[in-house]
């Protein structure tokens, strides 16, 4: 693996990331940038994500660690460059792109959901409109069961982000990119944080995730990225 004075891409400070098994690597990007408005978020991005890798990156803020993940999850096109995602270029019509983003689930820093919606609702609509309601109970796997029918807008932070991890007890993505899952939850939520990440990986998916909290994520990571000035290194271990 490269060293991160250069790249292979040319651009100084970045690196070539490459896969444990490389014939199933999930994500390939190569001399990727982004920029808007004419600022410049990201540059010279060469990563490779392989099945089963769990990925932390850290990284002050506005260092474009949240667009990193807004790219992996093909909402945003890379205006330089290319990638893959799952196999189709993300620079792809969104026809092209609608098949890949149903297997990547991003759980954003603010949970994103319905606040009229009951908790209870805010599982079964998305889980219905993929496959049909869950057999088992998520809500009450994350210990959500006693407020089931409130309101999304009248639950806590921590309830919120316990919902959407429920959400993802309904079904398993090959892709799941977490942006401070951490963030709301108590000490008692990080084994289910666990739980869903190996879910993921233990069926050749991958986890990409963004955290502060490195003690708690520690446990997890396979491999750390930094995000610093737009551009993406090896971090220590």
């Amino acid at each position: 693996m490269p060293g991160n004075g250069g790249s292979a891409s040319g651009h100084p400070g970045a690196s070539f990331y490459t896969p444990r098994v490389a014939d199933q690597a999930l994500v390939r990007l190569a001399d990727v940038g982004f920029a808007t408005s004419g600022s410049v978020i990201l540059r010279g991005v060469d990563l490779t994500i392989a099945a089963g890798e769990i990925l932390g990156i850290s990284g002050p803020n506005g260092a474009g660690k949240t667009t990193l993940l807004r790219l992996l999850a093909t909402l945003l096109r890379p205006t330089s460059g290319r990638g893959t995602v799952l196999g189709t270029d993300t620079g792809a019509r969104p026809q092209e792109l609608a098949p890949v983003r149903r297997q990547i689930a991003l759980i954003g820093h603010s949970p994103a959901l319905w606040p009229d919606l009951t908790l209870r609702e805010n599982v079964d609509l998305p889980a219905g409109l993929r496959h049909g309601p869950a057999d088992d109970d998520p809500l009450g796997a994350v210990g959500l069961a006693g407020v089931a029918r409130l309101k999304a807008a009248h639950a806590s932070l921590g309830m919120q982000r316990r919902v959407e991890f429920a959400r993802l007890l309904t079904w398993t993505p090959r892709l799941l990119l977490l942006d401070e899952p951490h963030a709301g939850l108590d000490e008692a939520a990080g084994p289910l944080v666990n739980h869903l990440v190996t879910r993921v990986t233990d069926r050749d998916g991958a986890v990409v995730m963004v955290s502060h909290d490195r003690n708690r994520a520690g446990s997890l990571v396979t491999r750390r990225l930094a995000v610093a000035a737009g551009t993406v290194l090896e971090a220590p271990a």
